[in-house]
């Protein structure tokens, strides 16, 4: 078994020596032992064939993003993460010296020196810390909406055609309640015939349409779509000094809510996809994002939507950004993802139970052959220890190296609350999004169309009214009785229509008669 593992060490030792620039993840272990001079790296230029980071509760997943979020800021590169728990805020504080760092850094013989690294932090519309990220339901659009709220082909035809007349008629798609109005308005007796010649949008299909646009909103939806829309070109920012910008997303506020996190995450990967340039194969990447705690990102998908995570990952590459999902098992990725995945990091996995030992064989059967036993490796790694495989600089996955990986240089845990105040306060992208804006859209818009029929309708009627006094009369009253009492009733209406009573209630019944409309749609009478 010495000598499968000396063999196994040499194969590294020349699979890993690659000549571009590249991260250092650790240095490989035999016999329990680092061998300082088969040190295991991931070449920058492979980034963008994206990634998994698996592993067991307690492994070290989250510090192995650390290490390589704060690797890719030295080489320059601007990273996202997706912070479900809170704990990478540490970046933000130089680690401090101790004796674990000392061993582990030692065995390794590789450099290490605490720093603080230059980090944004993002969080969904109002729930946490730092500079807010909405976007508008317009940008989303309806095909990529459609996924997330899981219409079939015939619901998702018929959303379509719902954001076409909303283009049409300028009516701006804010947020969700402007989409809903828009919605409730096509079916109604005002609005159905405006679709003429389009189509029409059936109040079945509709209404599943609505509900789940309810189910949305009740799951945060409401806290992301809106203005100010987040520009993803803010992600892509790199510091004075050159190095990349973290952008933290902190979502402890929604992990209970996957699907506001799928939105997100989906929307973003479709906005940087068309706004980014095709870049091909760079020797190093634009962007790479993290996802931690992947599974809430798959877990009770829809097929659509896992085809427009599978699309978005394989196409999002040749604009050189890199994605790494960061999750318990390979198995929580679907299939059609995870090959995809060209770059892994496996910690320790459990098989206490038939379901782990599954696991366990389905995971070991995605890694090149070696002469590890790999399922005994994979439950036998301790804390800060995996099995890597990484593609080479020419495509070629490297041989499986059991690693144990460096220490971040960044706190290991969240940072304390007057540093990230500090880090608060020194954005440069805050201000821009700290207002909300309520700017005219369709929900105006509509609202004020109704208000605007109500009351011509009304002054329609009070004109009907007057003429139909003025033919009562007889047609012919000379006598001086007569006039006077036709005088009088003239009087009478003109002081009626021309009081002030009058015309305040005609400016004013539009609006009376748009909010019972509005309240009997949306069950309030005013805009949320």
């Amino acid at each position: 078994m010495s000598d499968q593992t000396s063999s196994q060490i040499d194969q590294i030792r020349q699979g890993y020596a690659f000549t571009e620039p590249s991260i250092v993840l650790g240095g490989a272990l035999e016999g329990g032992e680092v061998v300082p001079d088969a040190v295991v790296r991931l070449p920058l230029s492979s980034m963008n064939r994206h990634g998994l980071v698996a592993g067991a509760t307690g492994t070290g997943k989250t510090v192995t993003l650390q290490v390589l979020a704060e690797q890719l800021s030295d080489a320059g590169v601007p990273v996202f993460l997706a912070d479900i728990k809170g704990d990478l805020t540490g970046m933000a504080t130089p680690a401090t010296a101790n004796a674990k760092i000392d061993e582990r850094m030692g065995a390794l013989a590789q450099e290490w020196s605490g720093t603080a690294y230059p980090l944004e932090l993002l969080h969904l519309g109002g729930q946490g810390v730092g500079t807010s990220v909405r976007a508008t339901v317009t940008s989303f659009g309806p095909t990529l909406l459609s996924k997330v709220l899981r219409l079939n082909k015939t619901q998702e035809s018929s959303l379509g055609l719902v954001f076409h007349w909303a283009d049409q008629q300028g009516l701006a798609l804010l947020d969700l309640l402007d989409l809903t109005t828009v919605i409730q308005h096509l079916v109604s007796d005002e609005g159905k015939g405006d679709l003429k010649g389009l189509g029409g949008l059936a109040k079945s299909t509709a209404g599943v349409i609505l509900r789940e646009l309810v189910a949305l909103s009740a799951a945060g939806g409401d806290d992301f779509f809106g203005e100010p829309e987040f520009d993803t070109s803010d992600l892509m920012r790199t510091t004075a000094e050159g190095r990349g910008v973290i952008s933290c997303l902190e979502l402890p506020g929604v992990q209970d809510k996957p699907v506001l996190f799928s939105t997100f995450l989906m929307w973003l990967l479709a906005d940087l996809f068309q706004d980014l340039p095709e870049v091909g194969n760079p020797d190093r990447p634009t962007l790479v994002f993290f996802f931690d705690e992947a599974h809430l990102l798959f877990d009770d998908a829809s097929d659509a939507f896992l085809d427009s995570v599978e699309q978005a990952v394989r196409l999002i590459r040749s604009k050189g950004v890199g994605v790494f999902f960061v999750t318990q098992t390979p198995k929580d990725v679907p299939d059609s993802v995870l090959a995809q995945l060209g770059n892994r990091v496996q910690h320790a996995l459990r098989a206490h139970t038939p379901n782990d030992a599954k696991a366990l064989r389905a995971t070991v059967s995605t890694f090149p052959t070696s002469e590890y036993d790999l399922a005994e490796v994979l439950t036998s790694m301790g804390t800060g220890e995996a099995a890597i495989t990484v593609l080479s600089e020419k495509g070629a996955p490297t041989p499986v190296a059991v690693t144990r990986l460096r220490a971040p240089q960044g706190r290991i845990g969240p940072s304390e609350e007057g540093v990230l105040a500090q880090v608060v306060e020194a954005s440069q992208i805050r201000t821009r999004y700290a207002e909300v804006a309520d700017r005219e859209s369709a929900y105006e818009m509509l609202t004020a169309r109704l208000q605007k029929a109500a009351a011509s309708a009304e002054a329609a009627a009070a004109a009907e009214r007057v003429e139909r006094v003025e033919r009562a009369e007889p047609e012919r009253e000379r006598s001086s009785g007569s006039r006077r009492s036709r005088a009088e009733d003239e009087g009478l209406v003109g002081q009626v229509v021309g009081s002030t009573a009058f015309r305040s209630m005609m400016r004013s019944a539009g609006t009376v008669i748009g909010r019972e409309i509005t309240r009997s749609i949306f069950g309030t009478g005013r805009r949320r």
